[in-house]
């Protein structure tokens, strides 16, 4: 197993808190995905991907549709997306990535909360070297599939590892092989789950101690529940 599946293994915690912040980071990802690529799932992989990792966390129909009408309404704001990088207590470093109709009020926000922990917000490039930009995938076979011999496959479309989670078949590949990466996925009648991104860190993660990593913990949770923010990525190790 790779580096992706060690970085999974370690994020199996309480991401995102409850399904309304859920649905409420999709809805801005499928809103974002209308807007540059056109609202018709048919002519646009990118909201055909969201959709279906959407329903593969059961948010309403409705909910899609309203996401997706956001994004040819003419009085609505315009979603950003926008990049943060910096530092909490203990030399962790953090790259929160938001979607903001007010970059300003964003960046204060994530200002706040580094400095209130004992960190500081950083320049563009500050800790992005510290980082993969990868695109992931589950998908589904109703037929059995040789994990080996899909990953060697996957190699002429950037895949780079390929293995088992639960009931998906789960892919990482570069952050630019996503749209190779799909349609691979629909042209070979596999059944896709859900497809987005990824941050993985190239660096060692670091082991804090217990009253270290709570303090970081609340950092994360609060950085996590800013309605701007989409998701948090950190080089602390969770493992206990």
């Amino acid at each position: 197993m790779g580096r992706a599946f060690e970085f999974r293994k370690e994020r199996k915690f309480k991401r995102w808190g409850n399904m309304a912040r859920v649905f409420t980071r999709l809805g801005k990802e499928i809103t974002i995905a209308a807007k540059s690529g056109g609202p018709d799932p048919d002519n646009n992989p990118r909201l055909r991907t969201l959709i279906q990792t959407a329903r593969s966390e059961n948010m309403p129909k409705e909910n899609i549709e309203r996401a997706i009408k956001r994004a040819v309404e003419k009085d609505q704001s315009d979603y950003k997306e926008v990049v943060y990088e910096g530092y909490g207590p203990h030399g962790i470093a953090f790259l929160v990535e938001t979607a903001t109709d007010n970059p300003t009020r964003t960046v204060a926000n994530i200002r706040s909360y580094l400095n209130k922990a004992g960190g500081s917000l950083g320049t563009s490039g500050s800790v992005d070297f510290m980082f993969e930009h990868k695109c992931v995938f589950k998908m589904k076979s109703e037929n059995p599939v040789d994990l080996e011999e899909l990953e060697l496959e996957l190699i002429d479309y950037g895949g780079e590892e390929v293995f088992q989670d639960e009931d998906n078949i789960v892919i990482y590949a570069p952050f630019e092989s996503f749209g190779q990466i799909q349609k691979y996925i629909e042209d070979n009648g596999y059944t896709l789950v859900s497809g987005g991104f990824e941050r993985i860190p190239t660096v060692e993660l670091k082991k804090l101690g217990a009253e270290e990593r709570a303090t970081l913990e609340k950092l994360i949770e609060k950085l996590e529940n800013d309605e701007d923010v989409q998701n948090v990525y950190h080089t602390m190790s969770l493992a206990e």
